[in-house]
């Protein structure tokens, strides 16, 4: 439990403080492939040059990554406009657990392991083989695949999704046939057996989040458990093959087996154990359901075999699920939302399917349900389950019917909105569709701005990160790639840009100064909530981006 608020003495307004999180929409560092700049955003251009703002942080150290070369994800990003403070995030706490040797003396992986040699079964590894650090990383599985060789461990075999998502959106190859080099080398002694088994494109198969496509956990059964669909001699020959069939990019591609004589080399049977090695939770935990689930409801297993199965991570702490994991995820406390039920302030969240877990569940600390049930209501608008490029609309419309709704029945204290737009269309690597993703949400602003200035609120404009802000791939000259029929290469992954932070507050009566603080990062966002919300932020809290008069 946490303790109330104490009251600023300063700041008073009639109409809630609305959060927008505009997610994935940063300040672009090059003019080309810059969709947020080339939209026409009418609304935007018109917050800019009224109202005060600033630019965030929204990666690396300032939302408790590794480094300043890692991009910033939505689901740190939303644990530190949650939080207000920056803990150190999956990939760090990964990161040095598998290098300081402390995961390999935890009782998850010594029960692995020893399953494995107790039955002379089979080590199997599942998960996203790329560096993007922001669902895993290869160099943390071919560390695990070396320490279990030194172990004894005598059969391993890696169901690898393509990423192309976290990074460049054809660079598949780039990962998979040097990572199938590293293997044949640890196998040459003939004492060791490890091998790429299946795969198939992220957004395809198994990596589903918030219930939204099961369809795509049940392929990934079928492929990774079952050995079943289309085979090939190697991973290598599927992605080239299956590149040239379907002309799709690496997170579209379709699921592969890897067969020898015809046999898949690498089912998943009784008394094996599995390793998901993503450490992020949101698309981690409907293939955890599929492994430990009794009995699952979402589709057909056709076969559950009994084995060790953990997470990388603790994907929900609430849940505690998995039941098994190697490394503890960090213990986010004291979020904003606990203070304000403490304060008695009342919370409406919204978002459609896509971004419904980041501003409920990764805003509120990985805590699943909610802090007080009178005081808080969560709405999700079911997503189109199309590809995103065909609708970049998404559901920014239905999001501001509510949320108008929700203003004008002046029941809220903090009403907060995730428009998932430029992050899942900026993904696909259309240009077109994002900016077109760009306007749409745009519209939706200048509703919201209008609703709150007739309520005699306060609109705070925000992003947990870029991407539709960068999307062509540059060189370190800054010059644009091209393909070879010389057109941009598209860039599907994050960027690293700052985000904005506008303060739309037409009540506005000299509370505070206009001139906002500046080098700080996203996880300023709650103490500058609690401040407009007439309230004064926790001591260690991330200073706000207003100084009040």
């Amino acid at each position: 439990m946490v303790d109330p608020l104490k009251k600023n003495g300063k700041i008073s307004r009639k109409g809630p403080v609305m959060l927008v999180i505009m997610d994935g929409v940063g300040f672009g560092k090059y003019k080309d492939g810059d969709a947020v700049a080339q939209a026409m955003t009418k609304n935007l251009d018109s917050l800019y040059a009224t109202c005060p703002y600033t630019k965030l942080k929204a990666h690396g150290l300032a939302v408790g990554l590794p480094s300043d070369a890692d991009m910033g994800n939505s689901e740190v990003g939303h644990n530190a406009m949650g939080c207000g403070r920056v803990f150190a995030q999956g990939a760090k706490l990964v990161a040095n657990s598998i290098n300081s040797g402390e995961m390999y003396k935890g009782d998850t992986w010594k029960k692995l392991i020893a399953n494995v040699k107790e039955h002379g079964s089979t080590l199997h590894f599942i998960g996203l083989l790329s560096d993007g650090n922001v669902h895993s990383h290869i160099d943390n599985l071919k560390h695990m695949i070396e320490e279990a060789k030194k172990e004894g461990v005598k059969k391993v075999r890696v169901h690898a999704l393509l990423d192309g998502r976290d990074v460049g959106e054809m660079s598949a190859l780039d990962y998979f046939d040097p990572f199938e080099e590293f293997l044949k080398d640890l196998s040459k002694d003939g004492t060791f057996d490890a091998r790429i088994a299946s795969g198939g494109g992220r957004m395809v198969i198994t990596m589903d989040r918030y219930n939204a496509n099961w369809d795509m956990v049940r392929k990934g059964w079928e492929t990774h458990v079952l050995g079943e669909g289309r085979t090939f001699d190697s991973a290598h020959d599927a992605i080239v093959t299956l590149r040239k069939e379907t002309g799709a990019i690496d997170q579209d591609l379709p699921p592969f087996v890897i067969a020898e004589n015809g046999k898949p080399v690498g089912t998943i049977e009784d008394n094996d154990s599995v390793i998901l090695f993503n450490f992020r939770g949101d698309r981690a935990l409907e293939i955890t359901k599929a492994f430990e689930a009794e009995n699952l409801t979402e589709f057909d297993r056709k076969r559950h075999p009994k084995v060790e199965y953990a997470g990388m991570m603790e994907y929900d702490g609430d849940l505690h699920v998995p039941h098994q994991y190697l490394v503890s995820p960090p213990s986010i406390d004291r979020t904003m939302a606990e203070y304000l039920c403490a304060t008695g302030l009342k919370q409406f969240s919204i978002s459609e399917t896509q971004k419904f877990g980041h501003v409920t569940y990764f805003f509120n600390g990985n805590k699943s349900g909610k802090f007080d049930e009178k005081l808080e209501d969560y709405v999700e608008i079911p997503s189109d389950i199309v590809p995103f490029e065909q609708r970049p609309w998404m559901k920014c419309a239905e999001i501001t019917d509510r949320v108008i709704k929700e203003i004008e029945s002046g029941k809220w204290d903090l009403i907060k909105l995730n428009y998932p737009n430029g992050d899942m269309v900026g993904h696909t690597g259309v240009f077109e569709a994002v900016v077109c993703s760009m306007e749409a949400m745009d519209l939706q602003i200048g509703r919201l701005r209008d609703a709150i200035e007739k309520a005699g609120g306060v609109m705070v404009v925000t992003a947990d990160h870029g991407n539709a802000d960068d999307m062509y791939e540059h060189d370190k000259s800054g010059n644009i790639k091209t393909k070879a029929d010389g057109e941009p290469k598209a860039k599907t992954s994050h960027s690293l840009n700052p985000v904005p932070c506008i303060i739309y507050d037409p009540c506005y009566g000299g509370e505070y100064s206009k001139e906002l603080n500046t080098g700080l990062g996203i996880s300023s966002i709650p103490a500058t909530l609690m401040n407009l919300l007439g309230y004064d932020a926790p001591s260690d809290y991330d200073k706000s981006v207003i100084n009040l008069n």
